[in-house]
């Protein structure tokens, strides 16, 4: 079970599963771009995306640009705020009051728009997680009737998660469609369910007609990651992004990945947050995953990377003040810390009580995770190969008892970097090519080696079935 439950996330079961999104990661500088000249109308459309940030920064969704000078752009601001903006006067100014800060959820936004409305404040609409929205009142609308700079190319042409000059998204992007001649409502895109009354995406957006300019992307082609499957063959060229950016982590099933509000400042967080850098010196901080586990039995990997001079400390912990505020190494014979394993600066798997002589792992090796919080039991092991002769799948042997750390009843993984070493996590959607493909018993997952039988990805789906 989830101590951090990501709001706005529908946690998989029946209906419509989106069976991938895309990964963006602005230090990459990685965006789709339409290499055409659209010429629709700029009057009357309706975008509409599902995302999830990785940062807190400014950050491009989408714009249009005819020109250096022409363009509109819908975007987060340096405040977090979602913000509607053009490069020319009359055509609409608009950011919300709400801040979006939740960098575990999963979030709905449509961005409706027609012009030639007489009533100002319905000539641009939008809906956040299927209710609609009122702007700032201190913003602007735009101008009856006018042409807003979209649904049209020029020198630079449509993108999806930069703008022109630069301006890039971080972060994850689901079911992108863009409607031509039509302003349409959330409830064309997604629904309530009846049960859990979160927002969830309708499968039937393919069946909506998408006009002249309009597009559908769903990333289910790793090969053609702007395939446009609407039928108008609009395809968006890629740039900067690979098929292992194609992300199993959607809204209808929301993968743990680390999180940039519990991490120290001398670590960065990259690919989806799934890859903790710590910083060129010897001082050092932690970073903690968005989900943790107050009961059933879940399964991860970690791969090492380059530990240069320096070496990351990772493991299981119980109280999250105690990781941030200190040092895991220092931790690590403590009962706060279950176990922190030294990569590079040693061959001891600490725990308490009494520590494990183990054989370093090199760098590109996979350290497996297995947590049995049901009978609190913990197991750890490299290439295949669990330590002290585990078996998670029969219970024999654990690397360590969690017993030992429950005092609040949840364990999570964390990570204590420094001098340039870093790791890339795989809760079930990896940041990092995977040669074997192995899933958990509900076909969830991608990882290299085999998921202990009864164990199951850290994602919301199995966190739903497992109650």
């Amino acid at each position: 079970m989830s101590i951090i439950i990501p709001a706005n996330s529908a946690a998989g079961g029946g209906g419509y599963q989106v069976a991938n999104s895309l990964r963006f990661d602005d230090g990459s500088s990685s965006y789709l771009r339409w290499n055409s000249s659209p010429s629709g109308n700029r009057q009357k459309f309706t975008f509409s995306v599902w995302l999830k940030r990785s940062s807190l920064t400014t950050s491009m969704i989408a714009s249009c640009s005819y020109s250096s000078s022409d363009e509109g752009y819908l975007f987060f601001d340096s405040n977090d705020k979602l913000t509607w903006q053009t490069s020319a006067s009359g055509m609409g100014d608009l950011k919300t009051n709400k801040v979006f800060r939740d960098l575990s959820a999963w979030y709905h936004i449509v961005l409706s728009v027609d012009t030639t409305q007489s009533t100002s404040t319905n000539r641009i609409k939008l809906y956040i997680n299927g209710e609609q929205y009122t702007w700032d009142g201190n913003t602007t609308q735009p101008n009856q009737n006018t042409q807003i700079y979209w649904n049209v190319g020029g020198t630079y042409y449509p993108y999806i998660g930069r703008r022109s000059d630069g301006n890039y998204f971080d972060g994850y992007m689901a079911e992108i469609v863009q409607i031509n001649n039509a302003q349409l409502a959330a409830d064309s895109f997604g629904e309530f369910d009846e049960d859990s009354e979160i927002w969830k995406p309708l499968e039937s957006v393919a069946d909506l007609t998408f006009g002249d300019t309009g597009y559908y992307l769903n990333f289910q082609d790793s090969s053609a990651l702007g395939n446009d499957v609407s039928g108008e063959n609009h395809d968006f060229t890629s740039y900067n992004l690979a098929a292992i950016d194609q992300s199993t982590d959607t809204c209808t099933n929301n993968f743990a990945t680390l999180n940039p509000l519990c991490t120290g400042s001398l670590i960065t967080l990259s690919e989806g947050n799934l890859k903790a850098l710590g910083n060129s010196g010897s001082d050092s901080s932690t970073t903690t995953a968005t989900i943790g586990i107050t009961e059933g039995k879940f399964y991860w990997e970690v791969k090492v990377g380059s530990t240069g001079s320096g070496y990351p400390y990772f493991g299981i912990y119980e109280d999250f003040d105690s990781l941030v505020q200190g040092n895991l190494q220092g931790q690590a014979n403590g009962t706060r810390v279950m176990t922190v394993y030294a990569v590079g600066g040693g061959t001891t798997l600490f725990k308490p009580g009494t520590n494990l002589t183990i054989t370093a792992p090199a760098t590109n090796n996979i350290i497996m995770f297995a947590v049995d919080k049901d009978n609190d039991k913990f197991y750890m092991g490299v290439n295949g190969t669990w330590y002290n002769s585990g078996n998670p799948t029969s219970g024999a042997t654990g690397t360590g008892s969690l017993a030992d750390l429950d005092a609040n009843g949840t364990v999570m993984f964390g990570s204590h970097n420094y001098n340039n070493s870093f790791i890339e996590l795989n809760f079930g959607s990896p940041p990092y090519a995977i040669s074997s493909g192995n899933t958990d018993g509900n076909d969830r997952g991608n990882f290299e080696y085999a998921v202990p039988s009864g164990y199951l990805s850290l994602c919301t789906a199995n966190l739903s079935e497992s109650g």
